[in-house]
């Protein structure tokens, strides 16, 4: 076998250079990031779940399109130039604290709120207006019609208070579960997205008013590109301590990377023990609140059980 001479040697090696070289381009083109796949991954999960909650979103608010009679609402309160009433914001965030997010929610509030004292009034006035009160003067009438007027004027706001109320109660109710719901879809390795799904779909039939308070942070999460303010609208929507704990805290941990499965924890135990608290102050509550029910029903029955034979042997021995 003869040996290459020196020049084909060259030809050799410059041949495997040069393959050596396009290689070594190449390869970075050829090279797959496996966090640049993730972040893709991550970006179409987003995106499904946005386009999710959107829909769910647009099916509701399909069902309670306004009607005829809200186009006759607001036309009066613009002649009445009460649109200002319409726009504060004080007002929405009370609607929606009571869970009243239709569009046209505002408009049949503050419609209620200018019809119910004249109607009541003009109901009133018509009412002493019957033969039965015709000995009546006219201003005693319309003074007892206005005072009537007034005195239910605030009818729509106590509603809303106490729609506001009952929702807080049952929000409160479910909360520490829905922490709990939490941490453990945390500790599994799910997103915050993920987790406020997740939790969204196993509590929506046990406590419907926290999924959907939950549901709509999810879907803000995916349309907002301040996360901040996603979880201040959830704060603000119910206006309870304890979401805005839990808002501060995914904060918190997005902002400075602390654990949150371990702060989720800590704070599913203070809720828990928050509504012990409060079960344990009803109940210690109780014997005072049974004092009046038993000095009013109960003591006069066992009077007349332990007098009342001593009182009808006296009877006929006077007899």
């Amino acid at each position: 076998m003869t040996m290459p001479d020196l020049s084909t040697i060259v030809v050799w090696l410059a041949g495997f250079g040069a393959f050596v070289s396009v290689l070594a381009a190449g390869l970075p083109f050829l090279h797959r990031d496996p966090f640049a796949s993730r972040l893709k991954a991550v970006a179409q999960r987003r995106q499904e779940l946005s386009a999710r909650q959107l829909a769910a979103l647009q099916e509701r608010s399909a069902r309670f399109q306004p009607r005829r009679h809200v186009g006759v609402m607001r036309s009066v309160l613009d002649r009445l130039n009460l649109q200002a009433l319409l726009e504060d914001k004080t007002l929405r965030t009370k609607l929606a604290q009571a869970g009243w997010r239709r569009s046209s929610a505002a408009v049949v509030f503050v419609f209620a709120r200018v019809a119910v004292p004249i109607g009541v009034t003009g109901l009133a006035l018509l009412y002493f207006s019957s033969p039965g009160f015709a000995d009546l003067a006219f201003r005693l009438k319309l003074s007892y019609s206005v005072m009537a007027g007034l005195g239910l004027a605030y009818l729509p706001s106590v509603l809303l208070a106490n729609a506001i109320q009952k929702r807080q109660k049952i929000l409160r109710r479910a909360f520490p579960d829905a922490l709990d719901l939490m941490v453990i879809c945390v500790e599994s390795g799910l997103s915050i997205e993920a987790t406020f799904q997740r939790v969204t779909e196993e509590i929506v039939e046990s406590a419907p008013a926290l999924a959907e308070e939950i549901a709509l942070t999810s879907a803000e999460l995916a349309f907002l590109g301040d996360r901040r303010l996603a979880y201040d609208n959830l704060a603000e929507r119910t206006g309870l301590p304890g979401f805005k704990s839990l808002c501060t805290t995914l904060l918190q941990s997005e902002r400075y990377g602390t654990p949150l499965a371990v702060a989720l924890r800590v704070l599913s135990q203070e809720n828990r023990e928050t509504r012990m608290a409060a079960a344990e102050k009803k109940a210690a509550m109780l014997p005072a609140k049974l004092t009046v029910p038993m000095i009013v029903f109960f003591l006069p029955v066992l009077f007349m059980i332990i007098i009342g034979p001593a009182a009808i042997q006296v009877s006929r021995l006077m007899h």
